[in-house]
């Protein structure tokens, strides 16, 4: 793997994912891998300061010392970041879609759209050779997510600088989530990277639906229908009769895949675990049933639901799934109506979330240490994304104000507020069996078990399909 990533213009390592997209076939901009963000939902209340102390982050656009590079080369799959850093990093003055200027440093984003790898294919073009790019050519930041961010941090191959060596220290952290630093800390204990998200996920339910199937959509009550994959099955079964489908199989998948015992690969092993075999036979009794279809994630027919008329009972998401995947801009969705509801669901689980690396060979560290702390650890930055963007942000001092007052109240949630829950959540996060084998060998299990889903092969043959998909990504691994 180490080798393969070295070598210049190097072939795919891990496919595409396709568990982190919005939207119909585009990806969301949020925790997601590619393509272009969706339209906002409208923000719940205006921003307002946390009481709480700022973290180091200034946001001064006056930061870079004189000799430091005068171009700052941000690489990105989506224009989540863009957004970001456009509304929320002060001093930021944009230019166009992917230009933009803090003091007199130029921004330039480069988009590379997820598809078919490429933006990992980049990355891995470019990155280990940044040091001795040309100073305007140099990538300074770059963004990972959780699906193959330890490809990127690992110690020996050295493309993403250690935060300390940023001058960033653990006093820099101390408020965000632990699992968060988990997924950007090499096999040595250093942290390479930092993220304002935290993403820990539950069940998005079509609250109309639940009090035509439960009596009720309080979220209290509901959670108690699906506290269990027991009672959410009942659960599911009792939409079916009212004329719903619970939801695609797809949407579990995460709530399974994050509560397995090991890895995906053990000792260059591939390994199905106990859990995942599960998620295949509990799916298939419930399409069997016609309680849940096989519809692709970010697909037309997987967005019908989004609308009364799609008779879907829930879909399974973080906090950007709000923002980015539920239309809430839009007349006549469920969103714009206020007619979701949040609840955790029959196991809690976390899914995607994008981390910010600053690129070994930068010529701007003063300036990329400053974006880091302002856009990850700046309590005041953080509420506003969290009010604007309706993220769950990485801060367990933001998150305990917002879910404290009406400022954490989410207009498609019915004006629910969910920061609570999204807090427990993410403290509850273990990341013990995370693989940088991950994102291929979820995308092709996925893919496999469609087919069985479908009527299109047997279990067996499904699992062939799997292994034989799997090897052939990963020529190292065998089962």
């Amino acid at each position: 793997m180490k080798k393969r990533l070295m070598a210049l213009g190097m072939a795919a390592i891990m496919a595409a994912g396709s568990m982190t997209a919005c939207g119909n076939t585009t990806a969301p901009a949020a925790g997601g891998d590619t393509g272009a963000a969706a339209t906002e939902a409208p923000a719940a209340t205006d921003a307002a300061a946390v009481t709480e102390a700022p973290a180091a982050g200034s946001g001064d656009a006056a930061a870079p010392a004189a000799e430091e590079g005068q171009v700052l080369n941000i690489y990105v799959w989506n224009d989540e970041f863009i957004s970001r850093v456009a509304d929320h990093y002060p001093g930021y003055e944009k230019v166009d879609a992917l230009t933009g200027k803090i003091g007199d440093v130029t921004v330039k984003f480069v988009q590379t759209p997820t598809d078919d790898n490429a933006y990992q294919n980049k990355l891995d073009s470019v990155l280990p050779g940044n040091e001795a790019a040309a100073a305007d050519d140099k990538v300074d930041i770059f963004l990972v997510e959780a699906d193959y961010a330890l490809k990127y941090v690992d110690d020996e191959i050295n493309v993403a600088m250690k935060l300390a060596d940023l001058g960033i220290t653990d006093a820099d952290l101390a408020d965000q989530y632990e699992y968060t630093k988990d997924v950007v800390t090499d096999a040595s204990g250093n942290l390479r990277g930092s993220s304002w998200q935290a993403c820990s996920s539950g069940m998005i339910y079509n609250r109309e639906a639940a009090k035509e199937v439960l009596g009720t959509d309080d979220p209290a009550e509901v959670q108690k229908a699906v506290a269990d994959w027991d009672k959410y099955v009942e659960t599911a079964k009792a939409a079916q009769a009212k004329g719903y489908v619970m939801c695609s199989v797809n949407d579990t998948y995460r709530v399974y895949s994050n509560n397995v015992s090991g890895k995906w690969v053990q000792d260059g092993k591939i390994v199905i675990d106990a859990n995942m075999d599960k998620w295949v036979d509990d799916s298939m009794a419930l399409v069997e049933a016609k309680a849940e279809n096989t519809n692709d994630l970010w697909g037309d027919d997987w967005a019908k639901a989004k609308d009364p008329a799609g008779k879907t009972f829930c879909y399974f998401g973080p906090a950007w799934f709000f923002n980015f995947c539920l239309d809430a801009d839009r007349e006549g969705s469920i969103a714009h109506d206020g007619g979701w509801g949040y609840c955790e669901g029959p196991q809690g689980h976390f899914w995607g979330g994008t981390w910010i690396c600053a690129a070994t060979g930068t010529d701007n560290p003063t300036l990329v240490k400053d974006i880091i702390l302002t856009m990850t650890t700046d309590q005041t930055v953080l509420k506003e994304i969290a009010m604007k963007d309706q993220d769950c942000v990485n801060s367990k001092a933001v998150l305990a104000d917002l879910a404290g007052s009406d400022d954490g109240n989410i207009a498609l949630l019915g004006g629910q507020n969910p920061y609570a829950q999204l807090a427990a959540g993410a403290e509850n996060i273990d990341l013990s069996n995370l693989s940088e084998y991950d994102q291929g060998c979820n995308e092709e299990f996925q893919a496999a078990m469609k087919n069985y889903f479908d009527g299109n092969a047997t279990k067996e043959a499904a699992l062939d399909q799997f292994y034989k998909a799997v090897e052939e990504k990963y020529p190292e691994l065998s089962h």
